[in-house]
């Protein structure tokens, strides 16, 4: 029980990715708040986390507004009273070729996948320097390290993603708070499954893209969840502005 005593809030937390990494912080005895935009979602895997024999808070909120959540980061540390570790795993992707796009698609793109982020933490960060301490995992993507075809602007949101955790890495060292991201590769969720549906040639490159991983296999939502269980741990004491692919070898930088 390495997160024994500590409050973690996980963005996205509802199904995929965010629900394995707000399961793996719980088994590490964290209390977990499920923040999502789908109510039904969050109560479900609440519901798995206090199963765990951990205390779990649903927090629904739209991260593209600012005023929702600094509300729901208020409740929480109202209610727990601190908060020691922060997952910005919220994130929404559209394949199409950038000359195809639509401004309406790439605010929504932008306002989550990095204005979310930055408004999580302008409500989160100001109790963690209180309390002189504290963990950051924002989950960016492989696709803003090394860039990927047909999802321009995600890749760009995802790259200022670990430009931006790098100086803030910086300018909270200080106080006691990491800050670290880690990149998954291609995964199975609901919303790579979307994509493969919404068109035969997002299918298509979607299938490309598996078959090229060296390990031979998709990644799994447990794999990014595991990276984020020891970012999260005190076994990463010493571990700031870092970042972590979790790719199965997809891309190697």
């Amino acid at each position: 029980m390495k997160l024994k005593g500590k409050t973690a809030l996980v963005t996205g937390a509802g199904q995929g990715i965010g629900r394995a990494i707000a399961l793996a912080l719980a088994r590490d005895g964290a209390q977990v708040a499920v923040l999502d935009v789908v109510k039904e979602n969050a109560e479900a895997v609440r519901r798995e986390i206090e199963a765990l024999g951990v205390k779990g808070l649903v927090l629904v909120v739209d991260v593209r507004k600012r005023a929702e959540v600094g509300r729901a980061v208020a409740e929480l540390i109202a209610q727990w009273g601190q908060l020691d570790i922060v997952v910005n795993n919220a994130g929404w992707d559209r394949m199409q070729p950038f000359l195809e796009g639509d401004e309406e698609t790439w605010d929504k793109i932008i306002e989550i996948n990095f204005k979310g982020t930055l408004y999580v933490l302008k409500a989160a960060l100001p109790h963690m320097v209180q309390r002189g301490g504290g963990r950051v995992i924002n989950i960016a993507s492989d696709a803003g390290r090394v860039g990927s075809s047909n999802e321009a602007v995600y890749a760009g949101t995802k790259g200022a993603l670990i430009a931006f955790s790098k100086t803030i890495a910086r300018e909270v060292a200080r106080h006691g708070i990491t800050v670290n991201v880690v990149c998954p590769g291609i995964t199975e969720t609901a919303l790579l499954q979307g994509m493969r549906e919404e068109s035969p040639k997002n299918a298509k490159v979607i299938e490309a893209i598996g078959r090229a991983i060296p390990l031979g296999r998709t990644g799994q939502p447990e794999d990014i969840a595991a990276a984020v269980a020891f970012l999260a741990s005190p076994e990463a004491n010493y571990i700031t502005g870092q970042t972590l692919s979790v790719s199965g070898g997809l891309t190697m930088v």
